[in-house]
Protein backbone atom coordinates (compact mmCIF):
# COMPACT_ATOMS: atom_id res chain seq x y z
CA UNK A 1 0.00 0.00 0.00
CA UNK A 2 1.95 3.58 -1.16
CA UNK A 3 1.22 6.78 1.04
CA UNK A 4 0.64 9.75 -0.70
CA UNK A 5 1.65 12.81 0.78
CA UNK A 6 -0.65 15.61 -0.36
CA UNK A 7 1.43 18.26 1.71
CA UNK A 8 4.47 16.67 2.39
CA UNK A 9 6.94 18.08 4.75
CA UNK A 10 10.16 20.54 4.07
CA UNK A 11 12.59 18.60 4.05
CA UNK A 12 10.87 16.38 0.86
CA UNK A 13 10.89 19.22 -1.04
CA UNK A 14 14.37 19.80 -0.30
CA UNK A 15 15.30 16.17 -1.10
CA UNK A 16 14.98 16.67 -4.98
CA UNK A 17 17.25 19.82 -5.28
CA UNK A 18 19.97 17.84 -4.49
CA UNK A 19 19.10 14.81 -5.97
CA UNK A 20 21.85 13.67 -8.78
CA UNK A 21 24.64 15.80 -7.20
CA UNK A 22 28.10 13.97 -7.58
CA UNK A 23 28.50 12.50 -4.41
CA UNK A 24 32.61 11.80 -4.56
CA UNK A 25 33.26 15.59 -5.65
CA UNK A 26 31.16 16.68 -2.93
CA UNK A 27 32.95 14.24 -0.23
CA UNK A 28 36.47 15.70 -1.97
CA UNK A 29 34.80 19.53 -1.56
CA UNK A 30 34.05 19.19 2.13
CA UNK A 31 37.43 17.48 2.79
CA UNK A 32 39.27 20.20 1.08
CA UNK A 33 37.26 22.88 3.21
CA UNK A 34 37.98 20.86 6.54
CA UNK A 35 41.57 21.50 5.67
CA UNK A 36 41.00 25.24 4.71
CA UNK A 37 39.10 26.29 7.98
CA UNK A 38 42.07 24.22 10.17
CA UNK A 39 44.46 25.95 8.77
CA UNK A 40 42.98 29.26 8.86
CA UNK A 41 42.02 29.09 12.62
CA UNK A 42 45.70 28.45 12.85
CA UNK A 43 47.50 30.96 10.61
CA UNK A 44 44.60 33.37 11.04
CA UNK A 45 44.10 33.10 14.92
CA UNK A 46 46.00 36.87 15.36
CA UNK A 47 44.80 38.06 11.78
CA UNK A 48 41.16 39.79 12.94
CA UNK A 49 38.27 37.63 12.03
CA UNK A 50 40.08 36.02 9.20
CA UNK A 51 38.83 32.70 10.29
CA UNK A 52 34.52 33.78 10.80
CA UNK A 53 35.19 35.17 6.96
CA UNK A 54 36.82 32.46 5.91
CA UNK A 55 33.90 30.23 6.50
CA UNK A 56 31.28 32.81 5.68
CA UNK A 57 33.05 33.33 1.99
CA UNK A 58 32.80 29.03 1.95
CA UNK A 59 29.12 29.42 2.82
CA UNK A 60 28.70 32.10 0.19
CA UNK A 61 30.56 29.52 -2.49
CA UNK A 62 28.49 26.94 -1.35
CA UNK A 63 25.51 28.44 -1.84
CA UNK A 64 26.35 29.82 -5.49
CA UNK A 65 27.23 26.02 -5.78
CA UNK A 66 23.81 24.74 -5.55
CA UNK A 67 22.36 27.49 -7.81
CA UNK A 68 24.55 27.10 -10.52
CA UNK A 69 24.07 23.11 -9.91
CA UNK A 70 20.38 23.68 -10.66
CA UNK A 71 20.96 25.76 -13.85
CA UNK A 72 20.98 22.64 -17.12
CA UNK A 73 24.27 22.96 -19.12
CA UNK A 74 21.80 24.04 -22.28
CA UNK A 75 20.85 26.91 -19.84
CA UNK A 76 24.94 27.68 -19.27
CA UNK A 77 25.26 27.37 -23.09
CA UNK A 78 23.13 30.20 -23.35
CA UNK A 79 25.08 32.51 -20.70
CA UNK A 80 28.04 32.15 -22.41
CA UNK A 81 27.69 34.43 -24.64
CA UNK A 82 26.48 37.05 -22.85
CA UNK A 83 28.92 36.56 -19.94
CA UNK A 84 31.95 36.51 -22.25
CA UNK A 85 30.95 40.19 -23.59
CA UNK A 86 30.05 41.47 -20.52
CA UNK A 87 33.77 40.28 -19.43
CA UNK A 88 35.49 41.61 -22.06
CA UNK A 89 33.40 45.31 -21.80
CA UNK A 90 34.22 45.46 -18.10
CA UNK A 91 38.35 45.00 -18.90
CA UNK A 92 37.85 47.28 -21.61
CA UNK A 93 36.30 50.09 -18.66
CA UNK A 94 39.13 48.55 -16.40
CA UNK A 95 41.56 49.30 -18.72
CA UNK A 96 40.00 53.35 -19.50
CA UNK A 97 38.99 54.62 -15.93
CA UNK A 98 40.02 51.37 -13.61
CA UNK A 99 40.90 51.72 -9.92
CA UNK A 100 44.79 51.43 -9.63
CA UNK A 101 46.31 49.71 -6.34
CA UNK A 102 50.14 48.97 -5.41
CA UNK A 103 50.84 50.11 -9.37
CA UNK A 104 48.08 47.74 -10.92
CA UNK A 105 44.86 48.69 -12.42
CA UNK A 106 43.11 45.77 -12.08
CA UNK A 107 39.46 46.74 -9.92
CA UNK A 108 36.60 49.18 -11.13
CA UNK A 109 34.09 50.64 -8.92
CA UNK A 110 30.64 50.37 -9.41
CA UNK A 111 29.24 51.50 -5.82
CA UNK A 112 31.49 48.65 -4.77
CA UNK A 113 34.99 47.41 -6.10
CA UNK A 114 34.88 44.63 -8.40
CA UNK A 115 37.90 43.08 -10.16
CA UNK A 116 36.54 41.86 -13.59
CA UNK A 117 39.43 39.87 -14.54
CA UNK A 118 37.95 37.08 -12.44
CA UNK A 119 34.85 36.72 -14.44
CA UNK A 120 36.52 35.49 -17.23
CA UNK A 121 37.89 32.33 -15.48
CA UNK A 122 34.52 30.78 -15.72
CA UNK A 123 32.99 33.03 -19.10
CA UNK A 124 35.86 31.75 -21.20
CA UNK A 125 35.81 28.47 -21.01
CA UNK A 126 31.88 29.23 -21.07
CA UNK A 127 32.33 31.43 -24.35
CA UNK A 128 35.00 28.58 -26.28
CA UNK A 129 32.92 25.64 -25.44
CA UNK A 130 29.88 26.96 -26.62
CA UNK A 131 31.97 27.98 -29.76
CA UNK A 132 33.04 24.35 -30.64
CA UNK A 133 29.55 23.00 -30.02
CA UNK A 134 28.79 25.06 -32.58
CA UNK A 135 30.81 24.20 -34.84
CA UNK A 136 30.50 20.00 -33.86
CA UNK A 137 31.04 17.83 -36.64
CA UNK A 138 32.91 20.34 -38.70
CA UNK A 139 35.79 21.75 -37.18
CA UNK A 140 38.21 23.48 -39.42
CA UNK A 141 41.65 25.07 -38.61
CA UNK A 142 40.15 28.47 -39.02
CA UNK A 143 37.52 27.74 -35.89
CA UNK A 144 40.52 26.65 -33.76
CA UNK A 145 42.17 30.22 -35.35
CA UNK A 146 38.78 32.35 -34.10
CA UNK A 147 39.27 30.39 -30.61
CA UNK A 148 42.43 31.74 -30.22
CA UNK A 149 41.47 35.49 -31.08
CA UNK A 150 38.38 34.67 -28.46
CA UNK A 151 40.59 33.67 -25.77
CA UNK A 152 43.92 36.58 -26.78
CA UNK A 153 41.41 39.57 -26.37
CA UNK A 154 40.78 39.23 -22.96
CA UNK A 155 44.32 37.90 -22.16
CA UNK A 156 45.80 40.69 -23.62
CA UNK A 157 43.08 43.07 -21.30
CA UNK A 158 44.45 41.37 -18.58
CA UNK A 159 48.53 41.42 -18.83
CA UNK A 160 48.33 45.01 -19.32
CA UNK A 161 46.45 45.81 -16.16
CA UNK A 162 49.23 43.79 -14.99
CA UNK A 163 47.86 40.66 -13.60
CA UNK A 164 49.73 37.74 -14.25
CA UNK A 165 48.47 35.28 -11.78
CA UNK A 166 45.12 35.50 -13.92
CA UNK A 167 45.98 36.06 -17.16
CA UNK A 168 47.79 32.32 -16.01
CA UNK A 169 44.72 31.21 -15.25
CA UNK A 170 42.21 32.53 -17.48
CA UNK A 171 44.96 31.61 -19.93
CA UNK A 172 44.74 28.10 -19.04
CA UNK A 173 41.34 27.40 -18.94
CA UNK A 174 40.85 28.65 -22.46
CA UNK A 175 43.68 26.49 -23.72
CA UNK A 176 42.29 23.67 -22.42
CA UNK A 177 38.96 23.79 -23.94
CA UNK A 178 41.54 24.50 -27.80
CA UNK A 179 42.87 21.42 -26.48
CA UNK A 180 40.11 19.22 -25.45
CA UNK A 181 38.29 20.18 -28.67
CA UNK A 182 40.84 18.21 -31.09
CA UNK A 183 43.88 20.51 -31.54
CA UNK A 184 46.43 19.01 -33.46
CA UNK A 185 49.73 17.91 -31.15
CA UNK A 186 51.75 19.36 -34.57
CA UNK A 187 50.42 23.13 -33.32
CA UNK A 188 51.22 22.33 -29.72
CA UNK A 189 54.52 20.96 -29.58
CA UNK A 190 56.37 24.02 -31.20
CA UNK A 191 55.35 26.65 -28.91
CA UNK A 192 55.98 23.91 -25.58
CA UNK A 193 59.60 23.52 -27.17
CA UNK A 194 60.77 27.04 -27.75
CA UNK A 195 59.05 27.86 -24.07
CA UNK A 196 61.25 24.66 -22.34
CA UNK A 197 63.93 26.48 -24.80
CA UNK A 198 63.48 30.02 -23.25
CA UNK A 199 63.44 28.47 -19.36
CA UNK A 200 66.96 26.57 -20.12
CA UNK A 201 68.41 29.64 -21.63
CA UNK A 202 67.65 32.15 -18.64
CA UNK A 203 69.10 29.13 -16.21
CA UNK A 204 72.04 28.99 -18.10
CA UNK A 205 72.58 33.05 -18.61
CA UNK A 206 70.89 34.11 -15.32
CA UNK A 207 73.36 36.26 -14.19
CA UNK A 208 74.12 38.14 -17.34
CA UNK A 209 70.38 38.06 -18.23
CA UNK A 210 69.85 39.20 -13.92
CA UNK A 211 72.00 42.06 -13.78
CA UNK A 212 71.36 45.43 -12.85
CA UNK A 213 70.49 47.40 -15.82
CA UNK A 214 69.30 44.41 -17.82
CA UNK A 215 65.92 45.22 -19.41
CA UNK A 216 63.76 42.06 -20.87
CA UNK A 217 61.47 42.85 -23.45
CA UNK A 218 57.56 41.94 -22.90
CA UNK A 219 58.09 41.48 -19.56
CA UNK A 220 56.72 44.05 -16.98
CA UNK A 221 60.15 45.18 -14.46
CA UNK A 222 58.60 43.49 -11.43
CA UNK A 223 57.69 40.47 -13.55
CA UNK A 224 61.17 40.29 -14.55
CA UNK A 225 62.27 40.32 -10.85
CA UNK A 226 59.95 37.65 -9.79
CA UNK A 227 61.70 35.35 -12.05
CA UNK A 228 65.30 36.62 -11.56
CA UNK A 229 64.27 36.19 -7.52
CA UNK A 230 63.05 33.01 -8.54
CA UNK A 231 66.20 31.63 -9.65
CA UNK A 232 68.30 33.15 -6.99
CA UNK A 233 66.57 34.22 -3.76
CA UNK A 234 69.96 35.03 -1.81
CA UNK A 235 70.11 38.49 -4.65
CA UNK A 236 67.75 39.82 -2.60
CA UNK A 237 66.91 37.99 1.24
CA UNK A 238 65.06 40.71 3.01
CA UNK A 239 63.19 42.47 -0.34
CA UNK A 240 62.01 40.73 -2.91
CA UNK A 241 63.75 37.23 -1.79
CA UNK A 242 61.74 37.12 1.47
CA UNK A 243 58.82 35.58 0.19
CA UNK A 244 60.34 32.30 -1.19
CA UNK A 245 63.50 31.60 1.51
CA UNK A 246 60.29 32.43 4.08
CA UNK A 247 58.51 29.89 2.65
CA UNK A 248 61.14 27.14 2.19
CA UNK A 249 62.38 27.67 5.26
CA UNK A 250 58.52 26.98 6.64
CA UNK A 251 57.67 24.01 4.30
CA UNK A 252 61.52 22.44 5.48
CA UNK A 253 60.99 22.94 9.05
CA UNK A 254 57.56 20.83 9.47
CA UNK A 255 59.74 18.03 8.39
CA UNK A 256 58.03 14.59 7.87
CA UNK A 257 54.81 14.67 10.61
CA UNK A 258 54.54 18.73 10.88
CA UNK A 259 55.76 20.73 14.34
CA UNK A 260 51.14 20.29 15.43
CA UNK A 261 48.17 22.01 14.94
CA UNK A 262 48.89 25.79 16.09
CA UNK A 263 52.67 25.01 16.68
CA UNK A 264 54.18 26.95 13.81
CA UNK A 265 56.40 29.24 14.71
CA UNK A 266 57.37 30.72 10.69
CA UNK A 267 53.49 31.21 10.91
CA UNK A 268 52.90 32.52 14.72
CA UNK A 269 55.96 34.70 14.53
CA UNK A 270 54.62 36.25 11.36
CA UNK A 271 58.01 35.47 9.38
CA UNK A 272 55.74 34.07 6.56
CA UNK A 273 54.46 36.73 4.55
CA UNK A 274 51.00 36.91 3.64
CA UNK A 275 50.24 33.67 5.55
CA UNK A 276 46.36 33.43 5.41
CA UNK A 277 46.53 34.26 1.46
CA UNK A 278 48.73 33.63 -0.80
CA UNK A 279 51.43 31.15 1.33
CA UNK A 280 48.93 29.36 3.34
CA UNK A 281 50.77 26.08 1.84
CA UNK A 282 53.79 27.08 4.12
CA UNK A 283 51.93 27.86 7.23
CA UNK A 284 49.70 24.09 6.34
CA UNK A 285 53.42 22.30 5.43
CA UNK A 286 55.02 23.63 8.48
CA UNK A 287 52.06 22.26 11.07
CA UNK A 288 51.35 19.49 9.12
CA UNK A 289 54.89 18.39 7.71
CA UNK A 290 55.21 16.13 4.04
CA UNK A 291 52.31 13.79 5.31
CA UNK A 292 49.77 16.50 5.48
CA UNK A 293 51.26 17.97 2.27
CA UNK A 294 50.36 14.24 0.70
CA UNK A 295 47.09 13.82 2.14
CA UNK A 296 46.45 17.49 0.76
CA UNK A 297 47.90 16.90 -2.77
CA UNK A 298 45.04 13.55 -2.76
CA UNK A 299 42.73 15.28 -2.01
CA UNK A 300 43.33 17.95 -5.02
CA UNK A 301 44.35 15.01 -7.23
CA UNK A 302 41.17 13.43 -6.64
CA UNK A 303 39.01 16.46 -7.00
CA UNK A 304 40.35 17.17 -10.64
CA UNK A 305 40.47 13.23 -11.56
CA UNK A 306 36.51 13.16 -10.40
CA UNK A 307 35.66 16.50 -12.74
CA UNK A 308 37.77 14.61 -15.50
CA UNK A 309 35.36 11.50 -14.74
CA UNK A 310 32.51 14.02 -15.13
CA UNK A 311 34.22 15.84 -18.69
CA UNK A 312 34.44 12.27 -20.27
CA UNK A 313 31.14 10.72 -19.04
CA UNK A 314 29.19 14.57 -20.43
CA UNK A 315 26.51 13.73 -22.90
CA UNK A 316 27.69 16.96 -25.03
CA UNK A 317 30.54 18.43 -26.80
CA UNK A 318 29.62 21.80 -24.58
CA UNK A 319 29.20 19.71 -21.78
CA UNK A 320 33.14 17.54 -22.07
CA UNK A 321 34.57 20.60 -23.13
CA UNK A 322 33.49 22.68 -20.21
CA UNK A 323 33.72 20.42 -17.61
CA UNK A 324 37.42 19.21 -18.90
CA UNK A 325 38.46 23.22 -18.42
CA UNK A 326 36.57 23.55 -14.96
CA UNK A 327 39.08 20.13 -13.74
CA UNK A 328 42.49 22.67 -15.69
CA UNK A 329 41.28 25.38 -13.36
CA UNK A 330 41.56 23.53 -10.27
CA UNK A 331 44.68 21.94 -11.20
CA UNK A 332 46.11 25.29 -12.22
CA UNK A 333 45.45 26.87 -9.17
CA UNK A 334 46.48 24.08 -6.46
CA UNK A 335 49.83 23.56 -8.73
CA UNK A 336 50.95 26.83 -9.28
CA UNK A 337 50.51 27.75 -5.27
CA UNK A 338 51.67 24.98 -4.04
CA UNK A 339 54.73 25.53 -6.88
CA UNK A 340 55.33 29.19 -5.64
CA UNK A 341 55.08 28.71 -2.22
CA UNK A 342 57.60 25.88 -2.58
CA UNK A 343 60.09 27.73 -4.77
CA UNK A 344 59.98 26.24 -8.43
CA UNK A 345 57.29 28.80 -10.00
CA UNK A 346 57.62 32.57 -9.65
CA UNK A 347 55.35 34.27 -7.20
CA UNK A 348 52.13 34.98 -9.03
CA UNK A 349 49.74 35.92 -6.49
CA UNK A 350 47.51 32.57 -6.97
CA UNK A 351 45.18 31.30 -4.14
CA UNK A 352 45.16 27.62 -2.72
CA UNK A 353 41.55 26.57 -3.38
CA UNK A 354 39.73 26.38 -0.52
CA UNK A 355 42.53 26.68 2.09
CA UNK A 356 43.64 30.75 1.08
CA UNK A 357 41.35 33.49 2.38
CA UNK A 358 39.68 35.28 -0.28
CA UNK A 359 35.83 35.88 -1.39
CA UNK A 360 36.14 36.42 -4.60
CA UNK A 361 38.55 33.42 -5.81
CA UNK A 362 36.07 31.26 -3.15
CA UNK A 363 32.89 32.67 -5.68
CA UNK A 364 34.77 31.90 -8.78
CA UNK A 365 35.15 28.13 -7.32
CA UNK A 366 31.95 27.75 -6.56
CA UNK A 367 30.69 28.60 -10.08
CA UNK A 368 33.29 26.00 -10.99
CA UNK A 369 31.63 23.27 -8.58
CA UNK A 370 28.34 23.97 -9.69
CA UNK A 371 29.02 23.60 -13.10
CA UNK A 372 30.57 20.43 -12.18
CA UNK A 373 27.47 19.62 -10.41
CA UNK A 374 25.18 20.41 -13.41
CA UNK A 375 27.22 18.46 -15.85
CA UNK A 376 26.70 15.54 -13.66
CA UNK A 377 22.89 15.90 -12.86
CA UNK A 378 22.68 16.16 -16.50
CA UNK A 379 24.39 12.92 -17.35
CA UNK A 380 22.32 11.21 -14.68
CA UNK A 381 19.25 12.48 -16.30
CA UNK A 382 20.05 11.23 -20.00
CA UNK A 383 20.89 7.73 -18.94
CA UNK A 384 17.16 7.41 -16.31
Amino acid sequence: MSVVFENPPPWRRIIPWFRGFDGPLAFAVFLLACAGLLTMYSSGFDHGTRFEDHGRNMLLAGAIMFVVAQIPPQRLMALAVPLYVLGVGLLIAVAVFGVTKKGAQRWLNVGITIQPSETLKIAMPLMLAWWFQKREGQLRPLDFAVAGLLLAMPIGLIVKQPDLGTAILVLTAGMSVIFFAGLSWKLILPPVLIGVVAVVLVVVFEPQLCADGVRWPVLHDYQQQRICTLLDPSRDPLGKGFHIIQGMIAIGSGGFWGKGFMQGTQTHLEFIPERTTDFIFAAFSEEFGLFGNLLLIAGFIFLVLRAITIALEAPTVFSRLLAGAVAMIFFSYAFVNMGMVSGILPVVGVPLPFISYGGTAMVTLGMGLGILMSIAKSKRLVQS
